[in-house]
C-alpha cells in the first residue's frame, strides 16, 4: 500500500465512523434524553403504555418520570441517567428484556427514596427509616405512577389475584 494514501484512508474511515455515529444519535433521538421531558421516555415504543398510563395517573400533574425514577441530586441524577440510558439502549437494541419490564433493585431504591422525599410529611416516621425487607411504597401503591400494570397479554395477575380466582 502506498504510504501517501494512509492519511486519506484514515480521514475517510474517521468520516464514515462519525457519519454512522451521527445517524445513530439522530435515529435514537439521543439528545432528547438529556432533558427530563417525559416524552423522551416514550421514544422507545415499548414504553408507550407506561407513558400513556402516567398521563392518566394521579402523579401526572406533580411528578415527571425523572422525579420518581432518578436521584434528585447532582451528579447522581446524571450518573443514573447515563447508566440507565446505556442499559436501556442495549436491552432494546438486543431485545433481551423481560416483559413486563421489571425495575432493577438499584432503581427500586431510587424510587423508594423519591417517594419518601416527596411524601415524608404524611408517611409514618417508622416508614422513613425503612429497613431491608420492609414493604416499599409501591407494594401497596403500585398504580400511582403508571396506572394498573399490564403486559403484552393484558393486565398482569398478581399471586394474590390468582389465589382469589382459584377459589
Amino acid at each position: 500500500m502506498n504510504i501517501r494514501l494512509l492519511p486519506a484512508l484514515t480521514f475517510a474511515s474517521l468520516g464514515v465512523m462519525v457519519g454512522i455515529g451521527a445517524i445513530a444519535i439522530d435515529y435514537g433521538e439521543a439528545v432528547s434524553y438529556l432533558s427530563t421531558d417525559p416524552a423522551a421516555c416514550a421514544n422507545c415504543h415499548i414504553m408507550l403504555p407506561q407513558y400513556d398510563a402516567w398521563q392518566k395517573a394521579s402523579h401526572h400533574a406533580v411528578a415527571t418520570c425523572a422525579d420518581c425514577h432518578l436521584p434528585a441530586s447532582f451528579p447522581e441524577k446524571y450518573i443514573a441517567k447515563s447508566e440507565n440510558g446505556w442499559n436501556h439502549s442495549k436491552a432494546f437494541t438486543l431485545q433481551n428484556f423481560s416483559e413486563p419490564i421489571i425495575i432493577r433493585p438499584v432503581n427500586a431504591d431510587v424510587l423508594q427514596t423519591n417517594c419518601l422525599r416527596c411524601h415524608a410529611d404524611i408517611v409514618h416516621q417508622q416508614s422513613i427509616g425503612y429497613t431491608e425487607g420492609a414493604p416499599r411504597c409501591v407494594h401497596c401503591h403500585v398504580a400511582v405512577g403508571h396506572g394498573e400494570p399490564v403486559g403484552l397479554g393484558g393486565p398482569m395477575r398478581t399471586d394474590s389475584k390468582r389465589k382469589m380466582e382459584d377459589r
